[in-house]
């Protein structure tokens, strides 16, 4: 049996009295909901670097021309 522990660690947050009331009379967990709001803002912008790292690649790759490719590729199967 393998059990996994992950580290936590408390994250708070200061809201309006009124906020908290309607929270309470509505059962909204705002653990619940501040996890998932952290999770999700942290996946957009892992994905947003991501995606911006990609385009400079792709940039840098499009200045390759397939004679450049080809070479390459040639030089590395001759080097095995």
């Amino acid at each position: 049996m393998v059990v996994s522990v992950t580290a936590q660690v408390t994250v708070s947050a200061k809201i309006d009295k009124e906020l908290r009331r309607k929270m309470a009379q509505l059962g909204i967990k705002p653990s619940a909901v501040i996890k998932r709001a952290l999770e999700d803002e942290v996946r957009e912008r892992s994905m947003k670097i991501t995606l911006e790292e990609a385009s400079r690649a792709s940039a840098i790759l499009k200045k390759v021309s397939e004679e450049g490719w080809t070479e390459a590729i040639r030089k590395g199967r001759d080097e095995r």
